[in-house]
């Protein structure tokens, strides 16, 4: 059977080179050494589909350390202007030819699955705003950032999941539904990693936001990073572990972001009906562990300031097993 798009679906059992052998598995080792959260979902997908989506995670891991990388900013634009022609080329390049282990398996993996063109290209295009240093005014401003770098990994994993019913589904709400998921565990990224990105120059909590809590004063966004370092570091607790000075009106903050990351979530969810029992138990398991991730950051900011938060192993093992048997986790 062939799907509507016109490409064979993982039912069709093509098969694979030698050469694209060994490239998923590559590509299914750095998604086991690097995406703690993302792997217990995807191993709950059959494993067509479990391998395609390492090898959308395999290239976005690869997009994503270019812009967190060492490189020289000119140098950051050059490698990602590379990829971006990598991908262009999926199309026209014959699988055999290539010598990049991660493109080889991605290459197959488009050929088996209807995998939006733009959806990998927006993931760059919000790489290139993190290389820019771009800043984020409003909350608007930052969806769209989270939409690019997340959103858009939605979309493309969502061309990889099985639909409960492909005839009868509006595919353009589920590829809605499944970038608001994105955006939704890219606001818990951002939260977890407030301090950190701080330290390292980069806020993407809204200016607007900002001021709105009497962090910084109107003029003074270029003094974000240390203003946020500073009160989550030097004056995040007193002598006896209080919350002190200012640092209350940061913790306010992220409690305030976690509430719209939750409303963001609750309308993501929402495309898990839409799917089969494995690829909604993926969706299940990568939502269970994130909003776990996002109560803890919302109940203690201060500590989530101090420190990153992660959820256990065993807490993870069971989010992912209950959610194959149907629960939210």
């Amino acid at each position: 059977m062939t799907p509507p798009s016109g490409r064979l679906g993982p039912q069709d059992v093509l098969p694979r080179t030698p050469g694209t052998v060994v490239a998923y598995r590559h590509c299914e080792a750095i998604t086991r050494a690097t995406a703690a959260n993302f792997y217990y979902g995807i191993r709950l997908l059959q494993p067509e589909r479990r391998r395609a989506m390492c090898a959308v995670y395999a290239f976005a891991r690869r997009v994503d350390d270019i812009g967190d990388g060492p490189l020289a900013h000119e140098d950051k634009l050059r490698r990602l202007d590379e990829q971006a022609q990598a991908l262009s080329e999926l199309s026209e390049r014959s699988v055999s030819s290539g010598t990049d282990l991660v493109t080889v398996a991605l290459k197959d993996a488009y050929g088996r699955f209807d995998v939006p063109p733009d959806a990998l290209e927006a993931l760059i295009a919000g790489v290139r705003m993190d290389v820019e240093g771009t800043t984020y005014e409003s909350f608007d401003d930052l969806v769209l950032y989270c939409r690019r770098v997340a959103g858009a990994i939605g979309r493309a994993c969502l061309a990889i999941f099985a639909l409960r019913d492909p005839a009868g589904t509006d595919r353009a709400r589920a590829q809605r539904l499944a970038d608001d998921l994105g955006v939704a565990l890219q606001l818990t990224n951002i939260l977890r990693d407030v301090r950190e990105d701080a330290s390292d120059g980069r806020v993407y909590l809204p200016a607007e936001d900002l001021r709105r809590f009497g962090l910084i004063a109107a003029g003074d966004e270029h003094e974000a990073a240390s203003t946020i370092t500073r009160l989550a570091i030097a004056d995040g607790a007193g002598a006896g572990g209080e919350v002190v000075g200012d640092a209350e009106q940061l913790n306010a903050l992220v409690r305030f972001q976690a509430d719209r990351a939750r409303r963001w979530f609750d309308r993501g969810m929402t495309l898990t009906p839409l799917l089969d029992r494995r690829s909604a138990a993926c969706v299940l398991a990568m939502a269970g562990i994130y909003s776990r991730l996002l109560e803890r950051i919302a109940s203690n900011p201060a500590r989530a300031l101090r420190e990153r938060i992660a959820l256990p192993m065993r807490e993870k093992t069971w989010v992912a097993a209950r959610s194959m048997l149907g629960g939210s986790g």
